[in-house]
């Protein structure tokens, strides 16, 4: 039977203990054990990370298989086979033979092959009359047929690892793109929120990401990134019921009445102050001079704003448009909301106007009415108005309903709720001054 006797190395070649150990488990083969080479080589391929084997000998292995007569390894029919270094150089694509005899030997200490060296180290056959192999010196393939099932079991272990990572790697992709575009979509619809923080928070985890992970890097990337993408996804989810909820006109915007001695729309036609939040005054405000001047001051560059057709009584005035330095100056806490936490013209000043309403609630529709009577620019600098004292209205929604009411009755002006909010600011400069 084949590798029953233990053959030691020829030439200065030493024994080692993993050649002993690799002969001795050569010979545990069960009887009529049989298996395509061709099969088994395709497992080896996959296993070669677990078998510490690189390609290169698995090329030289391949040579070694197509020297084998049969398509199937059994003992019947011998596992020896003895090319010489040059044919398995041309079956090696041209390998050189100081490579060939490399990887010979990593072969060997990785304990596919044995080595059944003749008397004088020449790899060569001895037939009988019958022209049938008596004796054969070469390389063994023994260990292959008596490892095969082993063999299997570790290239199954190596897809399924394959599988489990490639499937991490997806799950991290999507992950990656949801929150990507949904970082993208906040900003772009301009919610509230600190989305460059989210945004700094999601590059440290991907860049966290060595080049080659192993698989319990990707899944502890896989979950913190999972639970980050929730976090970003509740936030949205916040902000879309808050909408929802101030577009719904039966919770919010409905039954608004002036019957409440109370209510802050029980004002006058522009002449009752003490029950407005935007046009309250503290005792101690000083005179504002400058502001007087500038709301006298033309600016070309502003806009003349004309209520929509038909909504102003006749002979009321129009409303009047103030310098955008004024109203910074009366609204300072709207300049966050600007692109880059910034307003430099009347342009951004709208496109905050439209974060803030969405941020305290106002619909749609109550705004495009606003506009519409009031002008965009107008629109915009009451939104800012009531950013200033959001803590002292119910219902933004609805204070903006009234004031446009008000507004197409000519009995709604800017100026009073401007120059009320500036010399706030100005005594609370002072106080904390």
């Amino acid at each position: 039977m084949e590798g029953q006797v233990v053959t030691t190395p020829f030439g200065r070649r030493a024994m080692t203990f993993g050649m002993l150990a690799a002969q001795v488990r050569a010979r545990d083969i069960k009887p009529g054990r049989t298996i395509d080479k061709w099969k088994l080589y395709r497992a080896l391929c996959e296993a070669k990370p677990l078998l510490g084997v690189t390609d290169r000998g698995l090329a030289v292995l391949n040579a070694l298989l197509s020297f084998y007569p049969t398509a199937e390894l059994s003992e019947a029919a011998g596992l020896v086979v003895f090319p010489s270094n040059a044919q398995l150089s041309m079956r090696s694509h041209g390998m050189a033979e100081q490579t060939i005899r490399r990887h010979l030997a990593a072969l060997v200490n990785a304990g596919l092959l044995t080595r059944k060296d003749s008397p004088n180290g020449k790899r060569y056959a001895r037939k009988d009359r019958a022209g049938e192999i008596r004796e054969a010196f070469g390389f063994s393939l023994a260990p292959l047929l008596a490892r095969a099932e082993e063999i299997e079991r570790l290239a199954a272990e190596v897809v399924a690892e394959r599988l489990h990572v490639q499937d991490l790697r997806e799950r991290i992709s999507l992950c990656r793109r949801d929150i990507s575009k949904l970082i993208d979509a906040a900003v772009a619809e301009r919610l509230p929120g600190d989305w460059m923080l989210a945004f700094n928070r999601f590059r440290d985890l991907v860049e966290g990401v060595p080049r080659s992970p192993t698989t319990a890097q990707l899944e502890d990337t896989l979950d913190a990134i999972t639970n980050f993408r929730l976090e970003v996804l509740n936030q949205l989810e916040l902000q879309l019921n808050f909408r929802n909820t101030s577009a719904n006109p039966c919770q919010n915007e409905r039954h608004i009445q002036n019957s409440n001695p109370e209510s802050i729309f029980d004002l006058g036609p522009g002449l009752e102050t003490k029950n407005d939040p935007l046009l309250q005054e503290t005792s101690d405000q000083p005179p504002l001079s400058t502001a007087d001047e500038l709301l006298e001051t033309s600016d070309e560059s502003i806009p003349k704003v004309h209520p929509a057709p038909g909504s102003v009584a006749a002979g009321e005035r129009e409303l009047k448009s103030f310098p955008l330095g004024l109203v910074l100056q009366a609204c300072p806490e709207v300049a966050a909301y600007g692109p880059g936490g910034i307003i430099r013209n009347w342009r951004d000043l709208m496109t905050a106007a439209i974060v803030v309403k969405s941020m305290l609630g106002v619909s749609p529709s109550a705004y495009q009415e606003a506009c519409a009577v009031m002008g965009p620019d107008n629109a915009a600098t009451v939104m800012a108005c009531i950013l200033e004292r959001t803590e002292q209205i119910n219902s933004a929604g609805g204070y903006l309903r009234d004031l446009t009411r008000r507004a197409e009755r000519g009995e709604f002006a800017i100026r009073p709720m401007i120059m009320s909010l500036v010399r706030a600011n100005v005594v609370k400069e002072k106080r904390t001054g």
